[in-house]
């Protein structure tokens, strides 16, 4: 596991070339071949109100989002990727299990391509629970985990090579390419059954799952819905998520710095810090 957020080290190559590169095959009127913009338009839908991306990155979405009628708001742990993303939302930096928003208070969240830099996946969606209103929205659009992963050789696009390995659900480097992220930054590796029982965990309805990007997939992404609390139940009172003190969707005006001297987590996670959940503390933001 990594000692430092990997992210701010290569944030100018990831957004110069690895996203330039990605983005280049765009087609139809979305922004790339993978599909990843067309899962997430599909999946999120049109909508009004806040629309919180966990681990935003350089912001590349934000177009997307707002093209549905979304306010889009970012957070994000790794300055270096912040410094990208200033101009194409508001986005905060912070911790993904202690978002800077009130219980029940905003409508959707969404993680695209980022659940593989989570070493505590699960935490995270029990915090994208809590923040959401009741019939709030979470979509996550990700690596596919059948397919692709450090046991997957996908050198022959028409005949990739699965080995053992699927099933460890671990944190690695190993790739079959040095033109991705894996090899430069790690990621954590969530077999499909333990992200589908997170979201069902959590109390999420999933109403929506679709894979894509051809002749064998890349991307999968799914839609789940927060429901209202039954009666006499009281679901995520203000307050109790996270780190939470707002009253309000908005992120703070206080800063901070990622940990390490502005390098990152101490954990397997390289744009998102896998801390307990409900350790008690404020993790101070900034709005970029």
């Amino acid at each position: 596991m990594p000692t430092t957020a990997p992210y701010d080290d290569i944030a100018d190559w990831y957004e110069q070339t690895f996203l330039s590169s990605q983005r280049s095959h765009g087609r139809d009127g979305f922004a790339d071949a993978l599909g990843i913009d067309r899962a997430l338009a599909a999946r999120l839908g049109h909508g009004t109100g806040t629309c919180v991306e966990i681990g935003c990155g350089t912001g590349i979405y934000a177009d997307r989002v707002g093209s549905l009628g979304w306010v889009p708001v970012g957070v994000e742990l790794c300055a270096g990727m912040l410094r990208h993303a200033r101009g194409r939302l508001a986005a905060a930096q912070g911790d993904a299990i202690h978002l800077p928003f009130a219980s029940n208070s905003v409508p959707a969240v969404i993680s695209v391509m980022a659940h593989t830099d989570m070493a505590d996946y699960p935490a995270v969606v029990a915090e994208a629970h809590c923040v959401l209103l009741a019939g709030g929205v979470f979509v996550d659009v990700g690596v596919h985990p059948c397919f692709c992963g450090g046991y997957a050789d996908r050198t022959d696009p028409s005949g990739i090579v699965i080995r053992p390995g699927y099933l460890d659900g671990n944190w690695t480097t190993a790739s079959w390419t040095d033109q991705g992220l894996r090899d430069k930054v790690g990621a954590a590796h969530w077999p499909l059954a333990s992200l589908l029982d997170t979201v069902i965990g959590t109390g999420l309805g999933i109403g929506a799952f679709a894979e894509g990007a051809e002749p064998t997939p890349v991307v999968l992404s799914l839609r789940a819905i927060k429901s209202a609390p039954s009666a006499g139940r009281i679901v995520d009172p203000p307050g109790t998520c996270g780190g939470r003190w707002a009253a309000d969707p908005t992120p703070s005006s206080e800063s901070t710095r990622c940990s390490n001297g502005g390098r990152g987590p101490t954990t397997a996670a390289a744009r998102t810090r896998a801390v307990p959940r409900g350790t008690p503390r404020k993790i101070p933001l900034t709005l970029r």
